[in-house]
């Protein structure tokens, strides 16, 4: 949490996307309890989405939960300009919020296929190009995205598996591009992780841990501690980089 006495992310402000539970919000609070003021977007849930901000708060940081439908160019745009006019400046972003649609491929419908590319692929896009600008310099993008981008072990993710396997191709360009100015931008493969969309007491949760090396569940905190080693001084050299959290899914 801390590096030479102080917090390591002291007077940073991050923005979190889809920050109201799960990954999203273990993120955010461990950002927060490293020294960042958090700003976490939400579509539902706007109960949770504020008890995360308070628990920013009472770290003695600021937080803010603001509603955005990740989906929406002109939201998306709007919500960047609102956190770095509300905390006068903008240093990391992480796109977390997505969507899984599983099953067959010739019974995948045409609606699916929309809103999965929509909200994990276009959305982690104009989220990086509204946040560019606003970075400060030696600014951070880390995205989430999925220990089957690179290893597809079962049946029926052909459309989740494409839209997390884009973020691959957005994270080493964007690296090249924005690397000038001392930004970097990683992505963040979790393997099964423990939540409220996959939890590990699930149906195929016997079958998800027998995929991997440890033989078990990972928590959204193995992920924070992750993108918080990214986000840090620590991370300063480590750009275009996928980093797996995904406990020997793929190895």
């Amino acid at each position: 949490m801390t590096m030479n006495g102080t917090a390591r992310l002291d007077g940073k402000v991050a923005l979190v996307t889809g920050g109201s539970r799960g990954i999203g919000a273990a993120v955010a609070l461990r950002l927060a309890e490293d020294g960042a003021d958090v700003a976490l977007t939400y579509q539902g849930g706007a109960e949770r989405a504020e008890a995360v901000a308070a628990k920013i708060t009472a770290l003695g940081r600021r937080g803010w939960a603001v509603r955005a439908e990740s989906a929406d160019p002109q939201e998306v745009q709007a919500v960047v300009a609102a956190v770095a006019e509300r905390f006068g400046r903008l240093d990391i972003l992480v796109n977390n919020a997505g969507v899984g649609v599983l099953g067959p491929i010739g019974e995948m419908a045409l609606e699916d296929v929309d809103r999965v590319l929509e909200v994990n692929v276009r959305a982690p896009f104009l989220f990086a190009q509204a946040a560019s600008d606003r970075l400060a310099e030696g600014g951070r993008i880390v995205t989430i995205g999925s220990c089957i981008a690179r290893r597809v072990a079962f049946p029926g993710a052909s459309l989740y598996a494409t839209s997390k396997a884009a973020t691959i191709g957005l994270t080493k360009a964007l690296a090249r591009e924005l690397g000038p100015r001392g930004i970097t931008v990683n992505v963040v493969h979790p393997g099964p992780i423990d939540t409220d969309m996959n939890p590990a007491d699930g149906d195929s949760a016997e079958f998800q841990r027998g995929l991997t090396a440890l033989g078990t569940y990972g928590a959204g905190t193995d992920v924070a501690g992750a993108v918080a080693y990214l986000v840090s001084a620590d991370g300063r050299y480590v750009s275009g980089a996928e980093l797996a959290v995904d406990g020997g899914f793929a190895a």
